[in-house]
């Protein structure tokens, strides 16, 4: 490899690391809220009811999804308007707000009402914002990619999410480790969101240094925000197909994650130990599958990756989790969440790369960001929330498989109507 070559690639990796840093503030935040739930529920939603104060809590969760289209559209418009950089500075300092008032906010005990109101306006805020930072962090790559590497580069957008994930898991199984579970209910859980709160400062520096992108530069016109709604209206059908896209990729990212260590602890009876060490092995899962296939679809298309496995998703989710809470074992559960994992990283390696392709260039951020908050407010965010319902109204411990399936259903049909269209996307390989 030439010189050139080799400072060239060191430049991308540098890039990407800076870009994707409010994705991985993002992810360990909600990982956090996630994890913690319980916890939360108890400081926040004393009812006198595990149940209700847990779906009040996962209500909350929930909320802030209902925040994403918003943000996607205001906050996207801004983006393709203005530039990627500049809007990715923006969204990190409103995430950051959200953040620092959930990690600071006193119990109910204390202040009263005002404890669950002030935790669910630091979702909304988190809500807003993440409506276009997955969006402008996965343009941003797709935009700065060598050719023909667009599925590797974009893939780390999810990456990060990944670690981001093993990093709150890694603080949370210390914590686990070091304190009583008296003091982790009373100030233990605030720790890891404390820790949220000391990243920022470096992340707003890392970002700031970004560039703007060379495909954003060469655009001669820079559309009004009026014309960029005007677009969104125009390409709904895209948005629509985005959206059930996105689906299979939210329900089973949020099923696997977010909502596993309550299923673990709360569904299977397992420790907190237990379901930490499977949660970062699902992330370390992952992180290793998502740019594999984003590579892979690079070479052979997003078709055929995307039909595979969200079909795959649909057939076996369902058996799986029914397997496992037959005689639920921690070895069980392992195999069952890496399995899971690796549909989930295959099909989403060549989803977000695939979300990108399909939106017209001049409303890309906003396009994407859209489809991605529906899916993400309509499906995937209230998975911790329609999985607790499920097993509660069935009282079939695998009932999140059915909605897990729901989602594989989504995507195959989305892959299948999207690559239907007389005009295939640009850059993406033919089946």
């Amino acid at each position: 490899m030439m010189a050139g070559d080799i400072q060239a690639t060191s430049s991308r990796v540098k890039t990407v690391f800076r870009v994707t840093g409010g994705n991985f503030l993002e992810m360990f935040d909600f990982f956090l809220f996630g994890f913690y739930a319980t916890y939360i529920s108890k400081a926040f939603f004393p009812t006198g009811n595990e149940y209700a104060s847990l779906m009040l809590t996962f209500m909350t969760f929930g909320a802030g999804f209902l925040m994403r289209p918003l943000g996607a559209i205001f906050l996207g418009a801004y983006v393709d308007r203005i530039g990627r950089r500049q809007g990715l500075i923006v969204t990190l300092g409103i995430m950051a707000l959200g953040t620092i008032l959930i990690a600071f906010v006193p119990d109910y005990q204390t202040i009263g009402l005002l404890a669950p109101a002030l935790v669910l306006i630091g979702r909304l805020l988190q809500g807003f914002s993440a409506g276009v930072e997955l969006g402008g962090v996965s343009v941003y790559l797709s935009e700065m990619a060598p050719p023909g590497q667009k599925g590797f580069y974009v893939a780390w957008q999810s990456g990060s999410q990944q670690v981001a994930i093993m990093f709150a898991a890694i603080i949370g199984y210390v914590l686990n480790q070091t304190l009583a579970p008296a003091d982790i209910q009373a100030w233990g859980w605030r720790v890891p969101f404390f820790i949220g709160c000391m990243i920022v400062p470096f992340l707003f520096y890392i970002r700031r240094s970004l560039e703007e992108t060379q495909a954003f530069l060469h655009r001669k016109e820079r559309p009004t925000g009026a014309q960029i709604f005007q677009s969104l209206a125009k390409n709904w059908e895209i948005v629509l197909l985005g959206m059930l896209l996105v689906g299979m990729t939210t329900i089973s990212f949020y099923t696997i994650t977010v909502y596993t260590p309550t299923f673990g602890k709360t569904v299977l009876k397992f420790s907190e130990k237990d379901s930490l060490i499977a949660t970062f092995c699902v992330a370390l899962s992952n992180l290793f599958w998502l740019p594999v296939m984003g590579s892979l679809s690079d070479r052979i298309g997003r078709k055929p990756i995307l039909i595979l496995f969200s079909a795959l998703a649909l057939v076996t989710a369902y058996p799986a989790l029914t397997w496992l809470v037959t005689g639920p074992t921690f070895g069980k559960m392992l195999i069952v969440l890496l399995w899971l994992s690796f549909l989930y990283g295959s099909y989403n390696g060549a989803m977000v790369v695939a979300l990108t392709e399909i939106v017209p260039q001049a409303v890309r951020t906003s396009g994407f960001s859209l489809a991605y908050s529906l899916a993400t407010a309509l499906l995937g965010g209230f998975t911790p929330l329609v999985s607790t319902w499920l097993i509660e109204v069935t009282g079939d411990k695998a009932a999140p498989g059915i909605w897990m399936a729901i989602g594989g259903a989504c995507g195959l049909a989305a892959t299948l109507l999207v690559y239907r269209r007389s005009v295939a996307p640009s850059g993406v390989a033919a089946a």
